[in-house]
């Protein structure tokens, strides 16, 4: 797996289909919302938990996860800490990172109906530490991942490229921290097309974006990031928050909820 990732000839990206029971997402659904509903759809930092609305809200909404667009830090609590502990998802990170991985950051994406997509960008634009390479995000489907519900699209062999010039995303209401790569021919990209418990394990150099949401249902996705221990000093982001996973191939055995 780690050559079809981060390798020269691969496309910078794995699918595992079924990885997950799709219980394991309406798990980490459902403990969310309770997250977000006792923020009451406002920006707020709940049981260490960062939730941020949408930018394009519909608020005739009945209820605050309608209003939802992310929400960060959510590796220390159990249900997602089981997860990134499991046998499954350890074997990925020990084939794709080594014996030696931190989790630093984690988002439960709300793309409610209505909701824009998120422009094409490479992730680690918004990694500043050492090493800056590899980094493999983990994005597990929640729900159904269609054309019409704003799908990932991927451009294979992107993860090559530098990280390019990223501009703010002009439009109106954009989200918190969306920004476009402008300066690279993106034919030849890729919609993935996914069902509840599909992962994809990507790059951080994979270019990619989202489409805007025009069903009439959410579109559900847990991502984990994860890379080696940082060396030196790691600047201050309020979205990180990185946590010890494996050290000589082993979990690392300190308390992983608090």
């Amino acid at each position: 797996m780690a050559a079809e990732v981060h390798g020269e000839q691969g496309p910078g990206f794995a699918r595992i289909n079924a990885f997950a029971d799709p219980s394991v997402g309406e798990a980490m659904r459902d403990d969310v919302i309770a997250l977000v509903r006792a923020s009451d759809g406002r920006v707020a930092e709940v049981d260490g938990a960062l939730v941020l609305p949408e930018g394009q809200a519909d608020f005739r909404a009945k209820a605050p996860e309608d209003r939802i667009s992310k929400v960060f830090r959510l590796h220390r609590r159990p249900v997602f800490a089981d997860f990134i502990r499991s046998p499954e998802v350890v074997d990925v990170l020990r084939n794709d990172l080594g014996p030696d991985v931190d989790c630093f950051l984690s988002q439960f994406i709300f793309k409610n109906p209505g909701a824009w997509g998120q422009p094409w960008h490479q992730d680690s634009f918004y990694f500043h530490f050492e090493p800056r390479r590899p980094i493999v995000g983990l994005w597990l489907a929640i729900t159904e991942a269609t054309l019409q519900n704003g799908c990932l699209h991927v451009l294979p062999g992107s993860q090559r490229e530098p990280i390019h010039e990223h501009v703010p995303d002009a439009r109106p209401g954009a989200n918190y921290g969306y920004v476009e790569i402008v300066d690279h021919d993106m034919t030849g990209s890729t919609p993935v097309l996914m069902d509840p418990g599909d992962l994809l394990v990507f790059d951080s150099h994979l270019m990619h974006r989202s489409t805007d949401n025009l069903s009439d249902g959410y579109r559900g996705a847990m991502v984990f990031h994860f890379c080696l221990p940082v060396v030196g000093t790691e600047p201050d982001n309020v979205v990180n928050d990185r946590v010890p996973l494996l050290r000589g191939g082993e979990l690392v055995p300190a308390d992983p909820y608090n």
